[in-house]
């Protein structure tokens, strides 16, 4: 179990176990009841398992955490996992307390009155986000959160949970859309000075860019007259390409798509689009590597989803219509029976490192990692 793990009990649930090669619920230990347990992954992780269990009646839903198998061997903990990628910018001896507390009080002497960097500090403290960190450390990939609004309800979305999901939203999103100037002075500032220096808007405390593509587009126009160096970044559901192409238009050089499946009934299950489908996806995709964009998806993975024959299909056709320079797995943030109940179980699913292994053969060109590096 690698450093930085959080180990997190199942209420309600029963772990299943096997001895001698026969499965049984191991239900109780000394005279009590007993939950199974999973793991949440740090960063540069993919998870290869989800945890065995058995649901007892009246269990509560899960919050959303990325749950990985655990299991008990030569006098430890181990996890169903792989690591999938290292970059020293998103460890946390990159943002280390002492530093981050040097780069807000700066910031605040240099913005004084900025309600964006409000927010950046909210998100950089309490919800702990790297690229809201960076954005006071000068370092790499900064956030410039946007949009409050979502065309998109995501079972699983961190930000804005519906009432009656069973469980809460991890953040808050934010209200408001912040002013350009606001958006300029900060970003501005972060290219100038910043090593690998990129903006990027798109961020877990808001909604879906897109939506307020006229004021990012005012923005990147604004960034651009005033600096050339650094890049400018989109993490995006890529729901409206008219949205799109006008942020392309506008400068937008560098974008990261997000999905959790290539097949459209399993994305509509999970993302429950508004307004659009995953026909408009697809086209998104193809605009951005027409328009010589870097171009990633941001792969939401979830072990016998990701890796089950029909998915692998659908996602190498994707994969073949369009430039795309990267394939970063995520994991997917759910109750793992709410997630199958909603997209499917599938029974022939290969493994996940199996997966990995396909890709590497079928793909060879197809960088496979976790973050998102310089120019893409």
């Amino acid at each position: 179990m690698p450093h930085g793990c959080l180990l997190l009990t199942l209420p309600g649930r029963t772990p299943l176990a096997y001895e001698k090669g026969e499965r049984f619920a191991f239900e109780r230990f000394e005279g009590g009841e007993v939950d199974a347990v999973a793991a949440a992954l740090p960063l540069g992780y993919t998870r290869t398992l989800v945890p065995a269990y058995q649901a007892r009646p009246g269990s509560p839903a899960l919050p959303l955490y990325g749950y990985a198998a655990v299991g008990w061997r030569d006098g430890q903990f181990r996890v169903a996992a792989m690591r999938t990628d290292h970059l020293e910018s998103w460890s946390p001896r990159s943002h280390a307390a002492t530093a981050l507390r040097k780069g807000i009080a700066a910031r605040r002497d240099e913005f004084p009155r900025s309600m964006l960097l409000a927010q950046l500090e909210r998100c950089a403290l309490e919800y702990g986000c790297y690229t809201a960190q960076n954005a006071f450390l000068r370092q790499g990939e900064a956030a410039i959160p946007v949009s409050p609004a979502c065309n998109a309800r995501c079972i699983g979305c961190i930000s804005e949970q519906e009432p009656g999901a069973g469980f809460e939203s991890a953040q808050e999103r934010v209200r408001a859309l912040p002013v350009v100037a606001e958006m300029t002075q900060l970003a501005v500032a972060h290219l100038e000075s910043a090593r690998d220096a990129m903006v990027s808007f798109g961020q877990g405390c808001e909604g879906e860019p897109l939506l307020a593509a006229p004021r990012i587009a005012a923005a990147i126009h604004a960034f651009r007259k005033r600096t050339s160096r650094g890049v400018i970044h989109i993490n995006t559901n890529a729901s409206l390409p008219n949205a799109l192409e006008m942020l392309l238009d506008a400068g937008l050089q560098s974008v990261r798509v997000s999905l959790n499946s290539a097949r459209p009934d399993a994305y509509a299950a999970y993302y429950r689009p508004r307004g659009y489908g995953f026909a408009d996806v697809v086209r998104s995709i193809e605009l951005a590597s027409e328009r010589g964009a870097s171009l990633s998806l941001n792969l939401l993975t979830h072990p016998g989803v990701t890796d089950d024959a029909p998915e692998m299909e659908a996602f190498a056709s994707l994969l073949r219509k369009s430039r795309v320079s990267m394939v970063q797995t995520r994991i997917l943030n759910v109750d793992p029976a709410l997630y199958f109940a909603a997209v499917g179980r599938p029974r022939n699913a290969i493994g996940m490192r199996e997966w990995f292994s396909w890709m590497h053969r079928e793909f060879p060109r197809v960088a496979l990692g976790n973050f998102t590096r310089g120019f893409g």
